[in-house]
């Protein structure tokens, strides 16, 4: 009895922090820099609420462990990592500083918490990144007003608020927002989003622009480039014409923010590093060496300006192997996984960090700063997209958009199988196939972010995954007038309502007592179907129960907790007929079925629940 309450314990400390937790640390780390007082407050957060939180996870349970060390990306950065530590041993000047052995644990408990979430609660994504790309746009839009104001010749704009207090490290952010609105212009397909995000995309440009760094520029010429090449589409023309137009104009308009600072000593420093790397080109100096770079005028830097040269500075080419192949891979999967528009954000995200890495950079691992969004960040989300993808928790199938007179079509002697005042809601096609449509969402609510027909292609995927019958997924549309639709493959089957309709009550005992025993197997399986009543389980040919209608359910990563089992229950309660049956007239069998699987505590509570609903009838 101690073991099962301390595992009861454990499944909801697990599901709080992977849930909750991470999410918010999630949008902490995108969007921090913007409103906190200095970096030491950012790194609070990440570790408070992301890098701790997944440690203690991992802890938890150390079999996540081993779906996170199947991905490449992991793989590669693992071997990185232990490469770095390792050329701590040929140091010529050992510090014993212990960040040299934190700052890589926390760097991959980024990768393993984007693992856990994407996989765990990977419909938060979308509403993360558009808060944190919403902070942004705001602080930006008073930067520019501020910086417009008092404007002289010579200035350029700095982060202002928040942490952010260089030109260039401050342009790195707005770049990378920046890229977001990109994206968003680019794969939206309702004008209402386009509406917003084209001004948006211009606020972020203009304030990379009021920066005055040219580094960002290249960045974006080289995220454009990617993103059209795996977009491939009518948008990708206007995209390259629009980059040339603006390219052509900021040169007449103001060639001298491209051209008066030359090449600002890029050159003299890579000259500098390279003969540097030339004294240990394997193994490199080690990762916690000395970077000083004196220029002629006596001024020194410590960093080579380019991500690439202080990998191999600091760890040779040995160590330059895992980390360029992180690189292709996280670009290779982009292009591979390009029919799912979070891979097509995350590569062009990384893709601008190679475009920023150019000529920016050096440290080769670091704590939470600026110079992780241009790397570590994309990587880890590419690596997390990878994980939920091969777990089967991210969709895989692409959204079509049919013209209105190919839908038209598609439709055309259907059977009106269910309507409502606004139309119908579910139609047989000629093939036998079901089209279940899905009203448009208003803006604001999670229907926009992430469209019911996607949930509801999800869903069955993963309950087939876990040996859950549901409907075959045949296409996703996503429609012209804002609505959704899914076209499935209806299963064989009666739903449990009209089987147990066509019963005597001996047959009808026994089929309840297996429907209690499937309940809590459910339940187990961490699944909460929100809408569990008798006409949404099926009772199928070969005697197993399988689930329809599965928009509104989530999987939790534990077996449910208490009260969200008692809230199914009192669901089916709602309706008179399965309340007769199931928690009157043959309850009896219904709580030894599921019994028979759930604990003696839980079916104990199931009780109780009963209980109490039938004393206010009584």
């Amino acid at each position: 009895m101690h073991s099962k309450r301390l595992t009861y314990g454990s499944n909801r400390v697990f599901d709080f922090l992977v849930l909750w937790i991470l999410p918010i640390g999630l949008l902490l780390l995108l969007s921090s820099l913007f409103y906190v007082t200095n970096r030491n407050v950012m790194h609070r957060f990440y570790s408070g609420f992301f890098s701790v939180p997944t440690l203690l996870l991992l802890c938890l349970r150390p079999r996540e462990l081993k779906a996170l060390l199947r991905e490449p990306l992991v793989i590669a950065f693992v071997a990185f990592c232990a490469w770095a530590m390792t050329s701590v041993l040929w140091s010529p000047e050992p510090t014993g500083d212990s960040n040299l052995f934190k700052v890589p644990l926390q760097t991959f408990m980024l990768f393993a918490g984007c693992g856990l979430l994407l996989h765990y609660r990977n419909e938060l994504f979308k509403p993360i990144f558009f808060s944190a790309a919403a902070v942004a746009l705001v602080v930006c839009l008073c930067n520019l007003v501020a910086f417009v104001k008092g404007f002289e010749p010579g200035m350029r704009m700095i982060g202002g608020l928040g942490a952010l207090d260089n030109p260039l490290l401050s342009s790195h952010m707005f770049g990378f927002f920046c890229v977001y609105w990109l994206y968003v212009c680019m794969t939206t397909r309702r004008l209402q989003v386009l509406w917003f995000s084209v001004p948006a995309l211009a606020i972020m440009t203009a304030a990379i622009l009021a920066t005055g760094s040219r580094t960002p520029l290249v960045a974006l010429t080289l995220t454009i480039l990617w993103m059209s090449f795996i977009s491939r589409n009518r948008r990708s023309a206007l995209l390259i014409a629009a980059m040339v137009a603006g390219a052509a104009g900021l040169l007449l308009i103001y060639p001298e923010a491209i051209t008066e600072r030359g090449s600002s000593l890029r050159f003299e420093l890579w000259g500098m590093t390279l003969q540097r790397i030339a004294d240990h080109p394997f193994i490199g100096h080690s990762y916690d060496s000395e970077l000083y770079l004196t220029l002629g005028d006596g001024y020194e830097l410590r960093e080579p300006h380019s991500f690439a040269l202080g990998v191999l500075y600091y760890v040779g080419i040995i160590g330059f192997i895992p980390w360029i192949y992180m690189l292709g891979w996280g670009l290779y999967k982009g292009l591979k996984e390009r029919a799912q528009p979070l891979f097509i954000l995350a590569s062009s995200l990384l893709a601008y960090g190679i475009g920023a890495g150019l000529t920016e950079g050096g440290g080769i691992l670091s704590r939470p700063k600026e110079h992780w969004f241009l790397l570590w960040i994309p990587l880890a989300l590419i690596a997390g997209l990878s994980i939920a993808q091969r777990r089967h928790s991210l969709l895989r199938r692409p959204v079509e958009m049919p013209k209105p007179e190919a839908f038209a079509a598609l439709c055309n002697g259907a059977h009106v199988v269910e309507e409502d005042g606004l139309g119908p809601k579910v139609l047989r096609l000629e093939d036998g196939s079901f089209l279940k449509l899905f009203r448009a969402r208003r803006w604001y609510t999670s229907g926009r972010f992430n469209p019911y027909s996607e949930r509801f292609a999800s869903n069955s995927e993963q309950l087939q995954q876990t040996g859950i019958a549901s409907p075959p997924i045949l296409n996703l549309y996503s429609l012209h007038d804002g609505s959704s639709a899914v076209r499935y493959q209806p299963l064989p089957g009666l739903t449990l309502r009209q089987a147990l309709q066509s019963l005597d009550s001996s047959l009808r005992e026994s089929l309840i007592e297996r429907f209690g025993r499937f309940m809590a197997q459910l339940h187990e399986r961490g699944v909460y179907f929100r809408s569990l009543h008798l006409g949404n389980v099926l009772l199928l040919e070969d005697g197993e129960f399988g689930l329809i209608d599965v928009a509104d359910m989530r999987i939790y990563p534990s077996a449910l907790r208490n009260t969200l089992r008692q809230r199914n229950l009192k669901h089916m309660q709602r309706y008179p007929q399965d309340r007769n049956w199931l928690f009157e007239a043959h309850f009896e069998q219904l709580a030894k079925g599921y019994g028979s699987v759930a604990s003696a505590h839980a079916t104990v509570k199931l009780r109780e629940q009963v209980l109490t609903l039938a004393r206010p009838a009584a």
